[in-house]
């Protein structure tokens, strides 16, 4: 009897110590490092299998899909996680959840601060509002990929759509010898679109032993549309992964609106990602931010593969 109210007595203790001190000892399982991330960004997070996931749910949207309305953990909690390297650097991965107007904003920030962004794309169809993907990535110490992907992470949720201006009733026809000649490559004319395709026979795939070229889908291309002074500009960029961001950069530099990063093919040797954008301005602007993707593109040359 006295042996059953000893234990009973320890477990009564260990219950006590655990209501007084365990939630103390594991929020103290979150190495200091990675509660610095978490004030820095001001965002709830946890620590598990070596991994900080930092929360960044759209708790602020209203979401539907075909009109049944949709809770935040259906799949519209964003999120960024980190995770040490074994140099004791740390890897960071995440995915945002953005708004259509966010996308462009929060990629500028994320880039001009060193941070990649390695995907673009939808998840849902029929969600309102709609919303778009992006997949993140960074290396360094904790504290200094807080500092860099604090500036896009702060822009979600704040980005005013921008009015849509009227399409002009009236201008000077598209010059395609200008534009053309602003590429470094001739197009062809269909209906009003002047289309340019420039392929990567650089990159020498294969397969299944066949020649893989810009026929077969392996190209960048513009299409221009409009007026020489409000002209509109459409396209797909494809890009080694060495490429990606030098492409973005270059794109979100002159303007021009990113909306999908993604691949095309499995299997392909080298791996190649394709880029969708959109672009409104001048055809002369539209012209040289098109150049100035096509101008990042090929500059080392890619391991090549056999495909299948």
């Amino acid at each position: 009897m006295d042996s059953f109210i000893s234990k009973g007595r320890m477990f009564f203790f260990a219950c006590l110590c655990f209501t007084l001190f365990g939630f103390r000892a594991l929020a103290q399982d979150i190495p200091s490092d990675y509660q610095e991330v978490l004030k820095s960004l001001d965002r709830k997070g946890d620590f598990k299998a070596g991994v900080l996931k930092v929360n960044i749910p759209r708790n602020d949207l209203k979401m539907t899909i075909q009109g049944v309305s949709t809770p935040t953990p259906f799949g519209f909690g964003g999120w960024v996680a980190l995770t040490k390297a074994t140099d004791g650097s740390d890897v960071m991965m995440g995915d945002l959840v953005l708004l259509q107007e966010e996308v462009n904003p929060v990629m500028s920030a994320l880039l001009d601060n060193g941070i990649d962004v390695t995907a673009l794309h939808n998840h849902f169809f029929w969600d309102d509002p709609h919303v778009f993907y992006m997949h993140v990535h960074g290396m360094g110490k904790a504290a200094d990929l807080a500092r860099r992907v604090k500036p896009g992470l702060d822009l979600i949720g704040h980005v005013t759509p921008a009015a849509s201006a009227p399409a002009s009733s009236g201008g000077t026809p598209l010059d395609t010898a200008k534009i053309a000649k602003i590429v470094g490559h001739e197009g062809e004319q269909s209906g009003a679109v002047y289309k340019i395709t420039v392929g990567r026979d650089d990159l020498g795939m294969k397969e299944h032993g066949a020649t893989i070229n810009a026929r077969m889908g392996l190209n960048t291309w513009g299409a221009f549309v409009g007026t020489q002074e409000d002209a509109v500009v459409a396209g797909d960029v494809a890009m080694l992964e060495s490429e990606v961001t030098p492409v973005l950069k270059a794109l979100r530099k002159n303007g021009v609106e990113v909306v999908a990063i993604h691949h095309h093919m499995t299997a392909d040797r080298p791996v190649v990602i394709f880029l969708h954008y959109w672009g409104r301005g001048s055809a002369e602007k539209l012209a040289t931010a098109f150049k100035s993707a096509l101008d990042e593109l090929g500059k080392s040359a890619p391991a090549r593969g056999t495909g299948h």
